[in-house]
């Protein structure tokens, strides 16, 4: 690929990440009009990288480009949260099984790096715990070493990330740092077992891992009591 080939995917893969950000933070809210001017302005990019991400995005799920209409930000609904997690809870298990089989000790050192960064639970934003949360499932897709099963996942969890964000904008000043660090810190858990090749072991705690987090998600969104992680 030409030196200019090359700059152009990487302005294609900044526009990408800086405007999945925006999606799945709620910066461009659920059915929101996506303006590609105005993200050409705020961005700093060219016309050609911003329409590639948002192809891009498209066949994510994460924006409706409608001829004549215009783009949109994909809506949510429970419905859809609760399909997603049938497939996602699948195949991160797969990966999991994989990632013992397959995973070295660099990947595990980068998990502990990781979760080091969050020892102090108090200090921590909900912000912050998504972050190293995200890393540690990206790490597992690396480790499975398979490229369809890790593109797949990496498409899905963004998906995922957004439902976390519309559950901390619901719950608005009643966020629990607590209850999200001890899901966070699943991921030790999780890493020990990994470690030791255990893939029985990994992916049953990596179910249980996204089965707790998921109905935690739905009570937050239909009003439910919060304290499902409490304990």
């Amino acid at each position: 690929m030409s030196v200019s080939g090359e700059l152009q995917r990487s302005l294609s893969e900044q526009a990408y990440e800086q405007i999945r950000q925006k999606i799945v933070t709620l910066a461009l809210a659920p059915s929101a009009v996506v303006d590609e001017a105005r993200l050409q302005e705020e961005l700093g990019l060219g016309r050609t990288p911003i329409r590639e991400a948002l192809k891009r995005l498209e066949l994510e799920r994460l924006i409706n480009i409608i001829p004549r209409r215009g783009i949109f930000v994909t809506p949510i609904n429970l419905t859809d949260l609760q399909r997603l997690y049938e497939v996602r809870l699948n195949l991160e298990c797969l990966a999991t099984e994989l990632a013992a089989k397959r995973g070295t000790a660099v990947h595990w050192r980068e998990m502990a790096r990781v979760l080091n960064q969050i020892n102090q639970p108090d200090s921590i934003s909900p912000e912050q715990l998504i972050a190293v949360d995200e890393a540690c499932h990206r790490i597992t897709y690396s480790a499975a070493d398979n490229q369809f099963l890790e593109q797949t996942l990496m498409a899905l969890f963004p998906l995922s990330l957004r439902m976390w964000y519309v559950a901390l904008a619901k719950l608005g000043d009643k966020k629990d740092s607590i209850i999200e660090y001890k899901h966070i810190m699943e991921h030790q858990e999780i890493m020990v077992a990994l470690k030791k090749g255990e893939a029985e072991e990994a992916a049953s705690l990596m179910r249980r891992h996204i089965v707790t987090y998921q109905q935690y998600i739905e009570n937050i969104i239909l009003g439910k009591s919060t304290q499902l992680l409490a304990a």
